[in-house]
């Protein structure tokens, strides 16, 4: 046995059932010692596509996903996927590999400083020197990356220490032990009822945290206990589904959107795992008179001008809602009329456009056919761009992590890979990749890996030459139309040479029921779809938003 063995049964002794990546010469030992394993290699045609997929798998199951890289070129694709992990939550462990550094003959050819590279990027990143402590670092490595709030970790083998041979002495791996986490204090917990109790319009948000570790059993118990109404950031969309009678919304945007009606009315906002790292869903004021917040979390608050609550509740999350649902239930002070004159004017105008059979497909249309063609446990992934606002604001959910989009480092390129994991993952269900043509473009080769995982997945491509989140921007800030659009490929085409099923949309009646063939037949379709963007401009500057606060 030697160290590249020692660190695969240890890999082996967390779970770890699968490692994606792309191999290089410097880790021919690890990859020797990974065919002798359980563990089962997925070859990706980039690292970024790699990270990507095992980050998925985090946030799909709450456990450490694994990717590997070589050094240097191999090592720094792997960047974009940390930032992606750390700042969504997402617990994954990076390997990789570098020149020997107990003997070198190579200089500093391919040699950079990864490990102080992915230090602002990860909990924990570290070198290994000795053998002795490869059983000590994957152990630390998996508990900082699941542990609250999860993240990204790195370990760095190199070449000649992956090949350092493994005695009877060398530590073995270690077992796993058990942890739980800390419930709030009694007396926070009692102030946060009182606040509760003395508010007439309190509104309850659920972030990113909730969407974790089975918290919305305990969400659901607080509803029907209080009857207090809720409302969800992007990345808390589906804790509870968008069909329940007390939904308001998602809070696609920071401010003037129709959502924010009744978050300005609201006198206090009860934030259950809001992390700030994602967009804003409103902003705090120092006025006399303003919302006040009760921050819930597994940890305290990260303050900044928008953000301060007033009482922090810290501990564990689904005990700490569960306890408040106990001891507030109903309180017959509270106000929720304007809340539900609200919501029906939210559904009312997220119904706009469901019939419109105009071409290119407009974005409202396009979130209602999708909607159609996925069943209650059916899974979009979404890559970045403004159609991730039209999909946020308009696609009710029914289950917990059914979307999958990205409102913390809102990387594009990233929804191709999270499809194709989450077609991995649940073979029997249906997954549905949706990119922005650009978006898809930057991760398009892993094409060839969905096709040669014979997996089940439909990439849904809007087709408007051009990044058309940042020419929305553009436009709102009365600038002229200029450096954004591009050409594409015949992506029907460019499909089929990967050995996809590629279609191209002619009219928007046709969108079903070709999405419907898709799935009715298997395998990896490409759907390309042109779409007008010319309704964004209505969510920028909204004049029936403010129509309907005057409710």
């Amino acid at each position: 046995m030697n160290a590249s063995d020692l660190f695969v049964k240890a890999l082996e002794n967390e779970g770890v059932g699968y490692i994606y990546g792309v191999p290089g010469e410097e880790n021919l030992a690890f990859l020797e010692a990974l065919r002798k394993s359980s563990i089962k290699l997925i070859l990706t045609r980039h690292e970024q596509g790699a990270a990507f997929m095992a980050a998925t798998y985090g946030r799909l199951t709450g456990k450490t996903g694994v990717c590997l890289a070589t050094l240097g070129p191999g090592a720094t694709n792997f960047v974009t996927g940390a930032a992606y992990a750390q700042l969504g939550g997402m617990p994954l462990l990076m390997i990789t590999g570098q020149k020997p550094i107990k003997k070198s003959k190579q200089g500093q050819f391919q040699i950079i400083d990864i490990v102080s590279m992915m230090e602002p990027l990860t909990k924990y990143t570290r070198q290994i020197v000795n053998v002795d402590m490869i059983p000590s670092m994957v152990r630390e490595a998996f508990r900082l990356a699941q542990e609250e709030r999860p993240g990204a970790v790195h370990l760095e083998l190199p070449e000649d220490v992956a090949e350092e041979p493994v005695d009877e002495h060398t530590t073995p791996v270690f077992n796993i032990s058990t942890c739980r986490r800390g419930d709030a204090n009694e007396r926070a917990i009692d102030d946060a009822v009182k606040m509760i109790k003395e508010a007439t319009r309190p509104l309850l948000l659920l972030g990113a945290g909730t969407n974790r570790k089975r918290i919305w059993e305990s969400v659901a118990h607080f509803l029907d206990k209080t009857g207090i109404p809720f409302f969800n950031t992007q990345l808390g969309k589906g804790v509870v589904g968008g069909l329940h009678p007390l939904f308001l919304g998602t809070a696609a945007l920071s401010d003037g959107d129709y959502l924010h009606c009744a978050i300005e009315r609201a006198d206090l906002i009860i934030n259950v795992g809001h992390d700030v790292v994602e967009k804003p869903p409103f902003f705090m004021s120092h006025d006399e008179g303003a919302t006040r917040v009760i921050h819930i979390n597994f940890q305290s608050a990260v303050v900044d001008n928008v953000y301060f609550p007033q009482l922090e509740v810290v501990g564990d999350i689904a005990n700490t809602i569960r306890r408040l649902a106990d001891k507030t239930r109903k309180t017959a002070s509270h106000d929720f009329d304007y809340y539900m004159r609200i919501r029906d004017q939210i559904q009312e105008h997220i119904r706009l456009g469901e019939n419109d059979n105009s071409f290119p497909v407009k974005p409202q249309r396009l979130v209602w056919d999708v909607r159609k063609v996925m069943p209650e446990d059916g899974i979009i992934a979404l890559d970045n761009g403004v159609y991730k606002i039209w999909f946020a604001r308009n696609y009710p959910t029914t289950q917990p992590n059914t979307v999958l989009l990205d409102n913390a480092l809102a990387t594009m390129g990233a929804g191709l890979p999270s499809a194709m994991e989450a077609a991995r993952f649940y073979p029997n269900r249906r997954v549905m990749a949706i990119c922005g043509d650009g978006g898809f473009m930057m991760n398009s080769q892993e094409l060839e890996t969905a096709v040669r995982l014979n997996l089940n997945l439909v990439v849904l491509i809007l087709r408007d030459n051009a990044y058309g989140m940042i020419r929305w921007k553009q436009y709102g800030m009365g600038l002229p139309d200029f450096g954004l659009e591009f050409d594409n490929p015949d992506f029907v085409m460019y499909a089929n040479s990967y050995g996809a099923h590629g279609h191209r949309v002619k009219s928007t009646e046709m969108t079903v029921p070709l999405l419907e063939k898709c799935y009715t037949k298997g395998g990896v379709h490409l759907v390309e779809i042109p779409v007008d963007y010319s309704e964004n401009q209505k969510v920028l500057v909204n004049e029936l938003q403010a129509k309907t606060c005057l409710l």
